[in-house]
């Protein structure tokens, strides 16, 4: 941020979250962070005080519900320690019910840890407040009136003094506390996720913030030693940078003259075929192409692993190794059940923005369809990535294997009015043998042929034949032969 509200707002030491907030947060206002048990708010509150410490500022946290000792392992297990922040513990006994007839004993407790509070604010003078937390003020409140007066009183004085306040709160079976929530200058909420197979899922929303206009929506996050790493929701329209509009080529003639030239830079390409029908090939010969030429060029694996890759790339002649160690090829291997659709993207736009990735290929759609909870999703957040890379000049090539592999097939999810061009492979018997075909239904960037060509591999190369002229039927699975004796495909004999 830049200017005056660059000066008021307070970097919360969590980059990812700082770019939702477009910068950090108001100073000397009060907020919300409220999720259940394990939803990581003591792990966010903690690195908003050290970001304080890093900056040669006061930093307390006010803990009602947990020892030092407790935030003290919570800061090893991520390689922290408490140095520079300022630990108090509020008493958890202040007065003796038994020595009490004359008063509710709630009534007299919440104004002494009131009183507790407001007097180690006073003695160590921070620019930023943690409260640990809200839950047990309200047990003490017994009653809302006395629960809204009392956080009231402690923002009225909290503010005065310029602090920057994070009240933490466990909201429980309720989506969360309206009365609270009214008071706050802004609430972020955290949730844990538990799919029915795989790791947690963790996500945040900010559904409050005043003077700011934040990224809206759910963001995925991870916990990993270190601390939080927010994923921000992809937003294409805020990436736009200026490329030449050319083809890239993938070193086989006939593949290129069956696109119309090859792929345009910033496009889509989906390749959709049963299993075993090269579109993994295909993709691969694009890529190698692009990447010997000195151009970055980004691989994520879901299917397959990468040595299996590798070696099935070499034996078509293509030279995945040498682009490795030239660092002009990256491969990946992704486990759909242990990362969030917004990590992906992140790191996706990592290779894009910082390696300087200028081809993105997904293999397969599938296995990232299962890192979705539902198709819609899919669907909704595949488009804005796809856009993304658009906007970047980054050619991205989708594989995705459809059901079936001889007559009726189906893929899972359609996504082919997504993508920019289409390619269809399929299966199809003729003399005895099993042959696998090509062509190009669907191109918005230019011209393509409307022929189907024989796809195989020989000689230790990918081969696309002449067009099958002397067939009929073979995109419907139930080819019929017309011509004269066959040897190879399409027209040789």
């Amino acid at each position: 941020m830049k200017g005056t509200e660059g000066r008021r707002l307070l970097e919360t030491g969590i980059a990812g979250l700082d770019d939702i907030l477009r910068g950090g947060l108001p100073r000397a206002r009060m907020y919300l962070v409220e999720g259940e048990p394990g939803a990581g708010k003591t792990t966010l509150a903690l690195q908003f005080l050290r970001e304080a410490v890093r900056h040669g500022e006061r930093a307390l946290y006010i803990t009602l519900s947990e020892t030092p000792e407790e935030l003290e392992a919570v800061c090893g297990s991520h390689g922290w320690s408490l140095d520079g922040i300022d630990v108090h513990q509020v008493s958890a006994a202040l007065l003796d019910d038994e020595d009490n007839t004359l008063f509710v004993p709630g009534d007299i407790e919440l104004g002494e840890r009131s009183r507790e509070m407001l007097a180690e604010v006073e003695r160590v003078n921070p620019s930023r407040v943690v409260l640990d937390s809200c839950t047990e003020l309200r047990l003490l409140a017994q009653s809302q009136l006395r629960f809204r007066r009392q956080l009231l009183a402690l923002k009225e004085a909290l503010v005065h003094r310029g602090c920057t306040v994070l009240l933490l709160d466990n909201p429980g079976a309720e989506p969360g506390d309206p009365l609270l929530q009214s008071l706050v200058h802004g609430v972020i909420h955290m949730e844990q996720l538990s799919p029915t197979y795989g790791a947690e899922r963790r996500r945040l929303r900010v559904t409050k913030l005043r003077e700011v206009r934040f990224r809206g929506g759910y963001h995925d996050f991870v916990i990993r030693r270190g601390g939080l790493e927010v994923f921000p929701r992809l937003v294409a329209a805020e990436h736009h940078e200026p490329f030449p509009a050319e083809d890239l080529t993938s070193g086989v003639g006939e593949l290129d003259d069956l696109l119309g030239g090859g792929l345009p830079r910033g496009s889509s390409t989906l390749l959709m075929g049963p299993a075993g029908s090269l579109k993994s090939s295909v993709a691969a010969q694009y890529a190698l192409a692009l990447a010997d030429k000195g151009e970055g060029v980004e691989v994520f694996l879901f299917d397959e692993d990468r040595p299996t890759m590798t070696a099935r790339s070499e034996a078509i002649g293509l030279p995945v190794t040498r682009c490795i160690e030239r660092g002009t090829l990256n491969i990946r291997q992704i486990d759909p059940a242990e990362m969030s659709p917004g990590e992906l993207t992140s790191i996706i736009r990592h290779a894009v923005e910082k390696n300087g990735a200028r081809m993105v290929v997904i293999d397969s759609l599938n296995g990232y369809l299962h890192a979705m909870a539902q198709e819609q999703l899919l669907a909704l957040q595949l488009h804005e990535l796809l856009s993304y890379l658009r906007q970047r000049g980054v050619a991205a090539i989708m594989v995705v294997a459809i059901h079936g592999v001889i007559g009726q097939q189906e893929a899972p999810i359609d996504v082919s009015y997504l993508a920019d061009t289409v390619v269809l492979m399929r299966y199809f018997e003729a003399h005895g043998r099993v042959r696998r075909a090509v062509s190009v239904v669907k191109k918005r960037t230019g011209r393509h042929e409307d022929t189907i060509r024989e796809l195989s591999i020989e000689g230790g190369r990918l081969v696309v034949g002449a067009p099958l002229v002397d067939f009929r039927g073979v995109l419907g699975g139930s080819p019929e032969y017309l011509g004269g004796p066959m040897g190879g495909g399409g027209e040789r004999t």
